[in-house]
This record gives structure tokens, C-alpha cells and sequence, in this order.
């Protein structure tokens, strides 16, 4: 289908709203979406940065005085989607009070129905607009999160979200906002542009539409239109977007508003709710070593604005998505006071420690890590959750010292293998409350595959976990001694296969070595891990 250019919408041109052309399907339900895709659901992913705790050692590292999650607080997550990581947060912190909203119902009670399913009485989803919430009767908050959804609407609901800010958080209090970054984003809003404009003069479902216009998009790629010729990079993006969910998609690209921004325009705008930027919750930001060349570390060294100087670093690394952390009532640590907060974290193994690989892609390319000083690290969060405080009292880490092991661990950090923890009063006290919420999750594994993380009360956060690994620990769960056979017998009677080699294997003999082959993985390293996060 020919796209019809300059409408933003889908279906037949009608009027306007807002400068904007109206179509009838966007007259129909302009009561209540404004806009945004509501006909194809978000996808059910847990966000890591959303994490109390993960938030507060990444501001610990900025030398900024955080709220501590093992203290009671009130959480909000704004635009929560399918709800499934603020429903995984509540179980890993029942300390904490929770709200979500996403105006979305089928959003809303499907993540209700998660937490009724694991008796979760901490959280509570509504499917508020932002300017219904903002009228709402709730709590002053100690956390308001949103993940993405700023680049997703209006200037509007941006202001309104400023207000929510401005109103319901206290004090004291922290925002993490994560959003599309410019520069980054720059070379590929003209794709974007193409395929909305595309899908815009097509009548059919919205996941038809998308592919059509991935397809109109790599048409013109392989006809050298010169928009790819002369921007090199969209290329790749575009043959990842082709692997990409189109529920992802739908809400990606193809809203009405969709607004990438510079760190200085988002800075200003939450200045008006009197919050100060307080670092990133991407712990690969806060290595500058492995991120920026040295002549860039000197320029940004001289630019006296922090808040220029943020925006300058985006222009060095190419930003094309921020995380960031603000707060209300920025408190400075002192040095000594930082490094004692910092010796004080305990961490965990997220990998099996002979997994963990010795390099690392970042920014300047790829890193060789110290074998010297990352192995003992590694080998010493094996045997359990440890402070860096256990570490310098270990004969074999305490000559490594403090600042080396806090560079290897964030950097673990920010490669997935090791997270920040809760203390260990809040750690036993989210025991019951990540059973049952990873009992639901587990047992929801026998029909789909769409929750793929479980709640640690080690760290109170999610933890990746696949299919079959869910499924081995849903045999265990169950008392079965035949982890192999019992994911086979579940997957069999879905008429579902297994993979190997880009094959499908179809005999029931293949599908259950095959099994067996990744019971005997999981039980040599992920199993024992998940063992040591409190996961079983």
C-alpha cells in the first residue's frame, strides 16, 4: 500500500486536531488514547532500572545521599505498561507501597490479575490518564518512575507529568525517567518519519500495517535510496528492527507523538518540579575510562555547566537512550562518608562465575578485563552475596583494593553479571512474597513464554530467566526429579519443539536429549545460581 504522505495517523482523513490531520478510527477513540497505540498491547519486559536498590548505589557512585529501599517508601511507576515490573518489584520489596497506572485496561487488569495470582497486597494498578492521576487521591511518593513513555506522548501529557512530579513526590524524594536521546537518534527519525507515513494509508490491522512498512522501509534500502547511502548507520538499524516484536514496535515508532529529546530540554522541563540531576542508572555511564578517549575526558573536564557538560558527553558517546535519576532536594555525600555507603553494598552473581567472560564492548570498543583483579572478584561472588567491605577483609582481594574492586564490580554491573543488593533484614523479609509471585510466574510458564524474569529478595529485582529454566524450576517446584522429562511432557502437550542448529526437532527421543543436555547446564551453573538469589 502506498503510503499517503504527511498523515500521522491511520485510516481515512476526516479533520484535524491540534494542527494535526484526525482519521476516523483516531475520532473513535481519541476519548480516551490521544494518539498513543492502544490496539496492540506493550510487551511484558522487566526493566531493570526501575530497582530501588539498583537506583540508590547509582547514586551512591555520584557521591549523592540516596532514599534506602530497605527502609518503608512509596513507589510510582507512571505509563507501566503490562505492569510486570512494577508486580516483580512489589514481591521483591513488600516493604514498599506500590502504585502503577497505565491507561491502558487491558494493561491494567492483566497486571491485577498477576498480583492477585501471587497474593501481592502492596501494589495497586489503576488505568488512569496522567491528568486522571494527577486528580487521583494517593500517597506522597518516595520514587515516581517512568521507562520510555516520555518520548511517547505530547508536550501536553510531558507538562502533566511535570505537575504529577511537582505535586505527589515528596521531598527527598527520586525520579527515574529513561527517553529516546538526541543526538543518537537523529540519523534514524527520517525512517521513523517514512514508515508512520507509510502505515498511515493502510487500512489493516496494525501489525499488518508494521510490516508493510518495514518492507517499503528495506525497499528503498536495497534500491540505494540516498538517505541509507549517506547515513550508513540506518542500515543496521533497520535489519534489527525486522527481528523486532511488532508489540514493541507499535509503541516504539508508530505513536502519534514521538518526541526524542536532548538531555538539557529534559532537565529544564522537570526543573519546574524543583528536581536536580542526580546521575545515570546505566552503570556503564559512570565509566568514563571505557567510554570516552582521553582527549575527550579533557574537554568535558574543562566545561565548568554540569548540566552542558552532560549534554557535551551525549555528543562524545552518541546517546540514543538516557537513563537518568533525578531528585528532590539533592544531598551531597562527603568523600569519606561516599566510600563507607559504597563499602557497605553487598552484591550478587547474576552469571555463573565460569560464565562470565574477561571482555566487553563499550563505547571505545572492546575491553580486555584484568584477569588479576576480575577473577577473585568473580570467584568471591560465587560463594555468595558480599559487600565490598567482606572483599577488603579476604586476604586474597584486600591487596586488589577499594577503588579497584568498586571499578571491577560496576562494571560487572553494567555488563548484567552482577547486581546490587537489599540488607539482609529486608532480604528475609521478601522471602514468602517472591515465592509466591515467582510460583504464579512459573506456573504461568506451562502455557506461554511471556514472563521472563523472577523476583530475587537478594537483590529485590528481577532476574532473567529463560523458558526451559523456568520450566526445570517449576519441575523442582513440583517435586519432580526428572527436570527433562517434565518440561518435555508440558511442551508436548502444547504440540511445541525445540530448536537446535536453526532446526526443529521433531522426535520425541531428539527433543528429550536435547533436554537433558540443558538440565545438566542448568543444574552446573544456573541453577545453583538462582539457588543463591533465593529463587527456587
Amino acid at each position: 500500500m502506498a503510503p499517503r504522505a504527511g498523515i500521522p495517523g491511520f485510516g481515512v482523513d476526516c479533520g484535524y486536531r491540534n494542527g494535526q490531520l484526525l482519521t476516523e478510527r483516531d475520532r473513535h477513540m481519541s476519548d480516551w488514547t490521544d494518539g498513543y497505540v492502544a490496539d496492540i498491547g506493550y510487551t511484558h519486559g522487566f526493566y531493570r532500572e526501575l530497582t530501588p536498590a539498583l537506583l540508590a548505589f547509582a547514586m551512591t557512585l555520584r557521591g549523592v545521599d540516596p532514599k534506602w529501599p530497605s527502609e518503608a517508601f512509596t513507589y510510582c511507576e507512571l505509563g507501566s505498561g503490562q505492569g510486570f515490573s512494577a508486580n516483580l518489584l512489589a514481591a521483591a520489596n513488600p516493604n514498599g507501597e506500590f502504585w502503577a497506572t497505565d491507561f491502558n485496561p487491558q494493561h491494567a487488569a492483566g497486571a491485577h490479575r498477576l498480583a492477585a495470582s501471587a497474593g501481592s497486597t502492596n501494589i495497586r494498578f489503576l488505568d488512569h490518564s496522567f491528568q486522571d492521576f494527577l486528580a487521583a487521591d494517593t500517597p506522597q511518593f518516595d520514587y515516581i518512575c517512568l521507562h520510555g513513555v516520555y518520548s511517547w506522548i505530547s508536550r501536553e501529557n510531558r507538562d502533566v507529568i511535570v505537575e504529577i512530579i511537582r505535586r505527589k513526590l515528596r521531598y527527598g524524594g527520586v525520579v527515574y525517567i529513561s527517553y529516546n536521546a538526541l543526538p543518537g537518534w537523529s540519523p534514524v527519525m527520517p525512517m521513523r518519519q517514512l514508515m508512520i507515513e507509510h502505515a498511515a494509508g493502510s487500512s489493516e490491522p496494525t501489525v499488518t500495517k508494521i510490516n508493510q512498512a518495514v518492507e517499503f522501509a528495506k525497499t528503498l534500502r536495497e534500491q540505494n535510496a540516498a538517505y541509507f547511502t549517506n547515513n550508513p548507520g540506518v542500515g543496521p538499524r533497520l535489519d534489527r528492527i525486522v527481528q523486532m516484536s511488532r508489540n514493541y514496535l507499535a509503541h516504539e515508532y508508530f505513536n502519534r507523538d514521538w518526541n526524542p529529546q536532548y538531555f538539557g530540554e529534559v532537565a529544564r522541563e522537570l526543573a519546574a518540579a524543583k528536581m536536580s540531576y542526580a546521575g545515570s542508572a546505566h552503570f556503564g555511564d559512570h565509566l568514563d575510562m571505557l567510554n570516552l578517549t582521553a582527549d575527550a575526558q579533557k574537554t568535558l573536564a574543562a566545561i565548568e555547566d554540569p548540566m552542558f557538560r552532560e549534554t557535551v558527553r551525549d555528543y562524545f558517546v552518541n546517546q540514543q537512550f538516557r537513563r537518568d535519576i533525578f531528585a528532590k532536594g539533592l544531598l551531597r555525600l562527603a568523600p569519606a562518608e561516599q566510600q563507607a555507603r559504597l563499602q557497605a553494598f553487598r552484591f550478587a552473581l547474576l552469571t555463573p562465575a565460569k560464565d562470565v567472560p574477561l571482555k566487553a564492548t563499550f563505547t571505545v570498543g572492546e575491553v580486555n578485563l584484568q584477569e588479576q583483579i576480575y577473577r577473585p572478584v568473580i570467584d568471591r561472588l560465587a560463594k555468595g552475596p558480599a559487600s565490598i567491605a567482606d572483599m577488603l577483609d579476604d586476604g586474597a582481594l584486600a591487596a586488589i583494593g577499594f577503588q579497584k574492586i568498586l571499578q571491577a564490580i560496576t562494571v560487572l554491573c553494567a555488563m548484567g553479571h552482577a547486581a546490587p543488593c537489599v540488607d539482609e533484614k529486608a532480604e528475609a523479609a521478601a522471602r514468602d512474597s517472591t515465592g509466591r509471585f515467582n510460583a504464579a510466574v512459573l506456573e504461568r510458564s506451562r502455557y506461554v513464554d511471556d514472563l521472563q524474569a523472577l523476583a530475587s529478595p537478594v537483590t529485590g529485582s528481577g532476574v532473567s530467566a529463560s523458558r526451559f529454566d523456568r520450566l526445570f524450576l517449576l519441575a523442582q517446584r513440583s517435586g519432580e526429579r526428572d527436570l527433562a522429562g517434565f518440561a518435555w511432557s508440558i511442551l508436548q502437550a502444547h504440540n511445541e519443539r525445540l530448536l537446535k542448529d536453526g532446526k526443529t526437532l521433531e522426535s520425541s527421543d531428539d527433543n528429550l536429549q536435547e533436554l537433558r543436555s540443558r538440565q545438566a547446564e542448568f543444574e552446573g551453573g544456573r541453577g545453583p545460581v538462582y539457588a543463591s538469589l533465593g529463587i527456587g
